[in-house]
């Protein structure tokens, strides 16, 4: 055996980390990662602008693929720096967790945290150009395959190249992402338009402008509303209850509070929460302060107006929060978020503030805005009467639910335990037979559907819970469902929807998910719910290996793919099976492509961005068809037809 020793520990020096796992720093090298480079840049601007020194920046898709942003902040330091005996600039673009916000002597908040995004950014870059405007002189350094300084310095000092005004200040970063670690290095203007425009949202009186020099499309961003604009945006296609976002701000301490809401006529709740400009997606300790202030002061007011009279009980939160949307922004000089990835905040004092100034500041406006309090509190009562109905179907499905299991078409898997166990949702008897047949029955169940579930999104919380497929679902699973939800009693580590490759499979994939996104959300933010990705073609094809014709097979995933086998030389198709549904393969093909862990490829289902989701599945899954409409228009160029 090879002894194991010191001489086997690698060690990343640099920036050489980032490039042999730029996963764990970007998230992944997909297109989401590419994208992810433009923010962290980004993200010092708006640092500038948090710190009262940066009022505009340009993002610029150049003509050859780069990105260059620029901001008239204070432009990063030039000057030696103490211990690294280099110009900073030289440090905040080439050394892991190096930067202005570990003290709160540059940036009394942040939302970079472990000064570790510009540096990333060049790493995972062919070529970074750095332009710093300071002190009236222009400053130019430069970095090649990775960020390895390609300039000399003069006299210890980054090159000076020009002169400015001492009121011209600034820094401007131009970068050409590594093809050698990115699957693309297309930047997609859409992407970067919706993002744009949400950072004008959070960020009121910054002036963004955006520039696509291979499109020739410049867009201006500037949202004087700030938040409440935000509101108005993501209702902009709803039926809203009140005309105007109401929106409240204050200070508790060193803590900035800004909150917006505005009501609709829709069944769920959509509450954003944002730290330093940081989406939380998980919400935390200011959405719990938030969510305590108004069910405190709605039920408050819901007794001093006789809307609750002394023999009722008082609205649940989940009452008043009903149509609710919202955004909760705070600024806090010291965040502490649980996870490398922000996504939920774990400050008690975030609570304390947010709580003390929605509780303050919202009554100061109800009482000057009577009838729009009378119609959030008649929404609440709505909620209250249909949950009251709710609950009694709900208690009957739960009463139900050891009956639904035994009766049910579950093939249970034999170990007990969770965290080793998966369950497969399968679309109709046959499907389901033939993954019942290839499946491990130690650590695989079987849970097939007749046909497709409801809609949940155009369906009252009593006609969900009485459908059968998905009473089957909630047993199956065994973590309850709404307020009895517990992820801790989940019978399974992966939920994975198993569908056809065509319309209906997408269709019923959508369902499922529509249904897990607003019932059981925790599924997905836990990183629970999967999509297999079974084979769309079969081919059998000749090739050539070592002078010999060879008689080979290989199963192929997409339409993209299969092109690209076509155009392979050497390869020549002799049979090419298109896979219509799971029941076309046998048991042994469903378990070499689909079901073996060693083997299989699946996608675990994330979410991003709270707001886009709720927006696409409000759009898609709704009665309201205009914006449906518009949505697929939009969207159809990217599609691919199934004949």
């Amino acid at each position: 055996m090879e002894q194991y020793n010191g001489s086997q520990i690698v060690v990343l020096e640099g920036l050489e980390a980032v490039r042999k796992r730029p996963g764990m720093y970007i998230g992944s090298t997909g297109s989401r990662g590419l994208h992810h480079l433009i923010w962290e840049i980004i993200d010092n601007g708006i640092d500038e602008h948090l710190a009262g020194f940066c009022s505009e920046i340009n993002v610029t898709i150049e003509k050859d693929g780069a990105i260059t942003i620029k901001d008239n902040g204070r432009g990063v330091p030039v000057d030696i720096h103490p211990t690294k005996k280099i110009p900073t600039v030289r440090v905040v673009y080439t050394i892991l967790h190096a930067g202005g916000k570990f003290g709160n002597s540059a940036y009394k908040v942040s939302g970079g945290l472990h000064g570790v995004g510009a540096s990333v950014v060049n790493a995972l870059s062919t070529k970074m150009i750095v332009e710093v405007r300071r002190d009236g002189k222009v400053y130019r350094d430069e970095y090649a395959n990775g960020g390895h300084p390609s300039v000399d310095l003069i006299d210890g000092m980054i090159p000076v190249v020009g002169k400015c005004t001492k009121a011209d200040t600034g820094t401007k970063v131009t970068f050409y992402p590594d093809p050698a670690i990115f699957e693309t290095i297309e930047f997609k203007p859409d992407v970067i338009r919706k993002k744009l425009k949400e950072i004008a949202f959070l960020n009121k009186g910054l002036k963004i402008v955006f520039n696509d020099m291979i499109n020739n499309d410049s867009r201006t961003y500037c949202e004087e509303d700030g938040i409440k604009s935000f509101v108005k945006y993501i209702n902009r296609e709803a039926t809203v209850l009140h005309d105007e976002p109401i929106y409240v701000e204050g200070t508790n301490g060193d803590i900035e509070v800004e909150i917006a809401f505005q009501y609709t006529n829709n069944y769920s709740e959509q509450i954003n929460s944002y730290c330093n400009r940081i989406n939380v997606v998980d919400g935390g300790t200011l959405v719990t302060g938030f969510k305590i202030a108004l069910t405190r002061v709605m039920n408050q007011y819901a007794r001093e107006l006789g809307v609750l009279k002394d023999k009722d009980e008082n609205f649940d939160g989940k009452d008043i929060r009903n149509g609710l949307v919202a955004i909760v922004s705070i600024k806090h000089p010291d965040p502490q978020f649980e996870g490398q990835t922000k996504t939920k905040l774990g400050n008690t004092d975030a609570k304390t503030a947010v709580d003390d100034v929605f509780f303050t500041e919202v009554q100061r406006y109800f009482d000057k805005n009577v009838e729009i309090l009378k119609t959030i509190l008649d929404n609440s009562m709505k909620s209250y009467n249909a949950r009251k109905a709710g609950d009694k179907a709900r208690n009957a499905v739960l009463k139900q639910l050891n009956d639904v299991d035994t009766r049910s078409k579950l093939a249970s898997c034999s170990s007990k335990k969770p965290e080793e166990c998966e369950v497969y949702i399968v679309e109709g008897d046959s499907a389901g037979g033939t993954v019942k047949t290839a499946r491990n029955r130690r650590t695989q169940a079987v849970l097939p559907l007749r046909g497709k579930i409801i809609n949940v999104e155009k369906a009252t919380l009593e006609k969900i819970l009485v459908n059968n497929e998905i009473k089957s679902m909630i047993a199956s699973f065994g973590c309850g469902i709404g307020d009895d939800f517990d992820i801790t009693k989940l019978r399974y580590d992966k939920i994975i929807i198993l569908t056809d490759a065509d319309v209906d499979g997408a269709h019923i994939s959508t369902l499922l998910l529509t249904f897990f996104y607003r019932f059981m959300p925790e599924l997905i933010l836990a990183g629970k719910v999967y999509r297999g990705l079974p084979p769309l073609y079969k081919v059998d094809y000749e090739t050539t290996v070592k002078g010999k014709k060879t008689k080979k097979s290989e199963y192929i995933f997409n339409d993209f793919e299969l092109e690209k086998f076509r155009k392979k030389e050497g390869n020549k198709i002799i049979a090419l099976q298109r896979y219509k549904g799971l029941g076309e393969m046998d048991a042994n093909q469903l378990w070499e492509t689909t079901l073996d862990p060693e083997t299989r490829i699946l996608a675990q289902v994330t979410i991003s961005d709270t707001v886009e989701a709720d927006e696409i599945t409000t759009t898609l899954m709704s009665s309201n068809v205009p914006p449906r409409r518009e949505f697929i228009m939009q969207e159809a160029k990217y599609a691919t037809l199934d004949v």
